[in-house]
């Protein structure tokens, strides 16, 4: 599903964040991501959603090279991805339902078709009593919880996240993570950003790339 080969990444002029990053996601494959503040994580995350071209070497994603990519094909790759960042990027003017609908509303579902399965999974990330507030006074965790419901309502392909855990308790946190599991048994490939050792022990089938000082190391 994805390749990188050499890849390396910097910031104007600035040194190189990433260096020398070469690995590969099979399809159907489920991995944390993980190593110290300030290693590149949110950088690597960037690249695997296209949202920043590298420096230099190459990256293949669904089987075709990014560096020559039309501009016109980058929405369509896109929505095969789903990804939560940690500003949650929610649209202020839109209410919680309508921000985790914005998926299904884009690829042309109809709200008759959807809105069952919207409410159900606002209902599993706790967000059933909020469904007709807005961004701005909703929480962190509560911010947080419906940006992952939203990057993961259209069962995407590729599912990318950002310490996904990072703002709620450890009992909501092991339920999205049960959410991510369930995901990923339907066929979804999952690449999820933390620092929590001990969430990354309780799935000792995962494998991790480890960045430190912008390089990777993979175990599988």
């Amino acid at each position: 599903m994805i390749r990188f080969e050499n890849v390396g990444l910097r910031y104007g002029m600035g040194p190189e964040v990433l260096s020398d990053i070469s690995f590969q996601i099979a399809p159907g494959s489920f991995q944390f991501l993980t190593g110290p503040s300030g290693a590149g994580k949110t950088s690597l995350l960037r690249l695997l959603f296209l949202a920043l071209k590298p420096t230099r070497g190459l990256i293949n994603i669904f089987g075709q090279d990014a560096a020559s990519l039309p501009l016109g094909t980058l929405p369509a790759i896109r929505r095969r991805v789903g990804i939560v960042f940690q500003d949650f990027r929610l649209l202020d003017h839109l209410t919680t339902y309508e921000n985790v609908a914005l998926p299904l509303r884009v690829i042309g579902q109809s709200e008759s078709g959807y809105r069952k399965d919207v409410e159900e999974l606002l209902q599993w990330v706790g967000l059933d009593h909020r469904m007709d507030a807005y961004p701005p006074v909703l929480s962190g965790g509560e911010k947080q919880r419906a940006a992952i419901a939203r990057a993961v309502i259209a069962q995407p392909d590729l599912l990318l996240a950002d310490e996904p855990t990072g703002n709620v308790d450890p009992t909501l946190a092991r339920r999205l993570l049960r959410l991510f599991s369930e995901l990923h048994r339907l066929g979804t490939t999952v690449v999820i950003a933390t620092h929590d050792i001990a969430l990354m022990d309780q799935y000792e089938h995962a494998r991790r790339l480890v960045l430190n000082e912008g390089r990777l190391h993979v175990y599988d």
